[in-house]
This record gives structure tokens, sequence and C-alpha cells, in this order.
């Protein structure tokens, strides 16, 4: 690896100063397990890391009882939020997606923000993070804003951070009582080939689908709604719901939009999702009980 300098910033003000100073030539590090391993490899090199690790309050964890949201800061780490009681309590679905992601010493330094600012498609939270609705917020110097998932995910490798942006929080509204949600993934490797999330909610007799949301990951430039999919299950009673998840699951295969790599071709990535689908929407469903 060249050699580099690593600045250590008191605040996400004297963060941003910084990238607007060095521009292209420069970095933010935080957790670094993608930034360290494609400069190791010679793909990308900057001759300054801006360390964002010694910026007070980006690594907390807080449910938000005014909005009933769970409110993450960029610097936690996927270990963090898989063994947060916070988070088991109000959102265990996301302790179990961040508990599979890599490895014990990936989750111990990997940041959520990091993984987020990469855009690496195969993410397993960008994808349950689009069917819960989640806001990005970010920050300069001199402004700040919040963007959707889809907004904040461009393209592969492209979040829509300006040149001396942070994201700083995210943000993810909490589902209610009637709310389950499932989540689904497969992989040869170490990160998943196809990933898919359900959120189902039913009617107060457990018999009615009254909203689903499908999101599916991995298989496209970022994660996308299924919404063809979601028009098959939705409205119906649970039982006819069922019968159709065969159907939602090869219309969410159909706007999948998969290449052929290591990892499978085409087809194969399509079937997957047609049956993580099924899966998912009854992983969904069983967690009424």
């Amino acid at each position: 690896m060249q050699p580099f300098e690593i600045h250590d910033v008191p605040s996400v003000q004297d963060a941003s100063n910084l990238l607007s100073e060095y521009g292209d030539n420069a970095r933010l590090y935080a957790g670094g397990t993608e930034l360290l391993l494609v400069m190791k490899s010679g793909i990308l090199h900057y001759d300054h890391l801006i360390n964002i690790k010694t910026v007070p309050g980006l690594n907390a964890i807080q449910y938000g009882e005014a909005d009933h949201e769970l409110k993450i800061g960029a610097l936690t780490t996927h270990r963090q939020l898989e063994r947060s009681e916070v988070v088991q309590r109000w959102l265990p679905l996301l302790a179990q997606v961040e508990r599979e992601i890599a490895n014990v010493r990936v989750r111990n330094v990997g940041t959520i923000g990091g993984n987020m600012c990469f855009a690496e498609p195969h993410s397993d939270p960008a994808t349950l993070f689009l069917a819960l609705g989640a806001q990005f917020k970010l920050a300069s110097a001199t402004m700040e804003r919040t963007l959707s998932v889809d907004e904040f995910l461009v393209d592969a490798y492209e979040p829509a951070l300006q040149p001396d942006e942070l994201l700083t929080e995210i943000r993810v509204p909490l589902p209610g009582a009637s709310t389950h949600g499932g989540y689904q993934r497969f992989q040869f490797h170490e990160r998943p080939t196809v990933s898919v999330a359900v959120l189902l909610t039913l009617d107060d007799a457990h018999e009615g689908i009254k909203e689903v949301i499908v999101t599916v990951g991995c298989v496209n430039s970022k994660p996308f709604r299924a919404t063809e999919a979601e028009a098959l299950l939705g409205g119906k009673s649970v039982e006819e719901a069922q019968i159709a998840s065969d159907k939602a699951g090869k219309a969410a295969a159909e706007m999948a939009d998969p290449s052929d790599d290591l990892n499978g071709s085409s087809a194969y990535k399509k079937q997957l999702v047609a049956i993580l689908v099924q899966r998912a929407f009854l992983q969904a469903y069983t967690r009424f009980d």
C-alpha cells in the first residue's frame, strides 16, 4: 500500500472542511473494512484519510419516542447493532440481518455508515432499510439534508454525497404492532447473492393483508421495491396471498436484472429471487403467532 496521512478530526465541520481542502485526494475513514481493502489492492489511492472515529456522538443508537423511530449514528458498528438491547427490543429484524453480515471480525470494526456510503450492491442492510423507509441524514460545514434510501443510493458504488458531505445518522421508522417482517438471503461467499425483505401488515383479525412491502437486493445496481409482487399480495386474505406468493415471487424475479458472474447465472439468480420472496413472506406471516 502506498503511504498516506491520517487526519484526526473533532467534529463533522472539521471533517467537511478537510474534504473541501483536499478534494479527490481525500477520503473519510471509519471502520475501513471496504476502503483499506481497495487501497491495499491498488484499485484506489488517497493521500489523505480523514479519521472521523474521533468525532463524538456518531456511534449512538437511540429510540426516538416522539417519531417512534430508531436513530442510528453512522459510526455504529455492525456488531453494536447486532447486540444492542435497543435494536433487539424495537427492531429485532435488524439485529437478525446484522448478525448475518460477513464475519465477526468485520462486524466488530465495519460501520453501518461506511457500508451505506460504499454503496456496494450486495449490502444486507440496504435491502432492509429500503423496506423500512429509512432516512439518511447528511451534513457538511454549511448545510444538512435528508435523503431516502433510494435517493441516497444512486447506483453501484455511487452514493448521493456531495464532495464535502458526511452521512451522520440513519433514522428508521419502526413498524407498528400490526406489522411484521421477514428477511431471506442466499450466499456462496461472504456477500449475499440475493436478499429479500418483506414487511407485512395485517388487519386486526390477522385474516387480511392491509399492506405488503417487498424489496430485493444484490441483483441490480441497488435494492428495489418489487411493486408488481406487492400488487399480487396486497388487499387479499392471508390464504389467498399464500397461494399468490408463487406468482409474486416470479413477478419480483422478472423485475430483477442480474448479471452472470461467479455467484451464478442471471436465470439462477432470478429463480433465487422467486423462492426467497415466498420464504420471506411466510417468515413475516409466522411472526404474527
